[in-house]
């Protein structure tokens, strides 16, 4: 007796995934590894923010003596945790493209960072030169809050290292991911790990490190570091 094949269940056929449209390798291979696509952002942004939130910049020096000084540091440390989590955001959600297609912008940035690290610098030297403590009790109170905030906000904004970095090289990065919400998360809690890291270690460090010779030392280093930086920025 003949079999009728239209009565037999076909094979199911499996087809591959496709990968949405522009996220291109990576998403192709969290999907072969069976990683969760919004883990695998995730990580991803904390380890390329990681490795440049870690080298050493105008950024981190600030935060490092003014945790040193006891001086707002942990105001210090939330306000660049939040500006670099929004810089992130702004790289990956359309900025990156934005800075990369306007010379003007970053002229501007480039011209004004420098300016600014240059007066950095020379604050810095002069505090290197002079014979006073930067601890002491009344340099404390002549810094309010606000003062030192501001100085944050310069330090953040006006250095165009922070948008080459952050905006450009990060945003780009994750503009390619799966999920780019769960990449700026990352980045953001490579932000948070690190500053609160520096902040709350250099204040518990403060008793050990608080003598003139020190501070000089720091701000000397400081200041060179910003001749340095602006430097690049100027012969570029």
């Amino acid at each position: 007796m003949q079999r009728d094949c239209r009565l037999l269940p076909r094979p199911p056929v499996r087809r591959p995934r496709r990968c949405p449209a522009g996220h291109g390798r990576i998403a192709a291979i969290g999907s072969e590894r069976g990683v969760n696509p919004m883990w695998q952002s995730y990580v991803n942004g904390l380890l390329v923010a990681l490795g440049l939130i870690m080298a050493i910049g105008t950024q981190n020096a600030f935060v490092l003596a003014q945790s040193l000084r006891r001086e707002h540091h942990l105001p210090v440390a939330a306000l660049c945790i939040v500006c670099d989590a929004i810089l992130v955001a702004a790289g990956v959600f359309g900025l990156a493209t934005v800075l990369a297609q306007s010379p003007i912008l970053l002229a501007v940035a480039r011209w004004g960072g420098a300016a600014f690290l240059l007066w950095y610098g020379a604050c810095a030297l002069r505090r290197a030169c002079s014979k006073q403590s930067l601890d002491q009790s009344d340099s404390l109170k002549t810094r309010s809050m606000r003062a030192v905030l501001l100085s944050a906000l310069a330090v953040t904004l006006l250095n165009p290292h922070v948008y080459l970095d952050t905006v450009l090289l990060i945003g780009s990065l994750g503009a390619q991911q799966t999920e780019p919400g769960a990449y700026v998360a990352g980045a953001a809690s490579a932000s948070f790990l690190w500053f609160s890291t520096l902040a709350l270690g250099a204040a518990w460090l403060a008793p050990w490190l608080a003598r003139p010779a020190t501070w000089r030392l720091l701000d000397l280093l400081v200041a060179v570091m910003m001749f340095w930086v602006a430097y690049q920025l100027i012969s570029a």
